[in-house]
Order: C-alpha cells, then structure tokens, then sequence
C-alpha cells in the first residue's frame, strides 16, 4: 500500500498552506495498493515530537479519520465533504476537522499514516487516536505512511 500527497514528498518540508501559518487546509493524499478483502481505511496524522523535538512529551494528532471505504483513492486538497461512511475522530485541537501544523518551536515531523482494515469499525463516538488503534488491533491488513516536517518562520 502507498500514501502520497502531490503537495510534498516523503521525508520533505510541508508547504505553509498546509499550516496555522497559512489556509489551515488538509494537504491532498493519494491511495493506491489497497489489499483486497480490505473493508475500510483509517487515516491518522500526527507530531510524536511536540512540543519541542529536542524534548518531545507528547504525540499531538491533527486529523483522525475512519471507516473510509476502502475504494478511497484520493482525498482532495481541502476536502469539505468526506467520503460517504466516513467518521472523524476527535484531535488534540479539540475537534474533528483536520488541523494544520503549528509548532511552537523546531522542525516537527507529521506523520501521515493509512491502514487498511478487515473490518468497518463501529460507530467511536468522540474517540482518540488511541481509542481508535485499539478498536482496529488485530484488523490491520496494511499500512502505509508519508512523513511531512515543518517549522514555522
């Protein structure tokens, strides 16, 4: 399985656009190798190194989706209207939308990680990142991951 974004390359620097510092908008991601008998995705982007990476206390996550059908190739620049099925999951900016890059200090590391599932998980109501890793432990068909980095100017 592959993630890509036409907006960076692995391991490469996240544009501005992207970010607090700019339209705040989720970067566009590309799907592809999704293994058969997968019966849904699950997207997670997170910052294992905020708030400091030279002291990294906490994984900080910007957009949590799941139940994504598992014909998704593509998610758009800015998507408003996610695939029909799809659930958010609640982030660290205390909501389901995607939130950009903003670290207070240091060169951050996002990862942008894809799984693919044998099961269309249950409705999680407001459910974390962790919350959501442990309905989908022992499901995981696939993963796939792009990691962005970003400082502010």
């Amino acid at each position: 399985m592959i993630l890509t974004s036409s907006a960076f390359q692995d391991g490469g620097q996240i544009p501005a656009k992207y970010t607090c510092d700019g339209l705040n908008i989720s970067p566009p991601l590309a799907f592809s190798g999704i293994p058969k008998g997968a019966k849904s995705l699950v997207l997670f982007i997170d910052d294992p190194d905020a708030p400091d990476p030279e002291h990294p206390r906490m994984d900080w996550t910007h957009w949590l989706l799941y139940n994504l059908p598992p014909e998704t190739v593509s998610l758009g620049e800015g998507i408003r209207k996610l695939p029909q099925g799809t659930l958010s999951g609640w982030t660290d900016f205390r909501r389901t939308t995607y939130g950009g890059p903003c670290p207070p200090v240091g060169n951050h590391r996002y990862f942008h990680r894809l799984y693919a599932l044998d099961v269309l998980l249950p409705n999680l109501g407001m459910a974390g990142m962790r919350d959501i890793e442990k309905a989908m432990a022992g499901h995981v068909l696939a993963k796939a991951e792009l990691v962005g980095k970003y400082r502010r100017p």
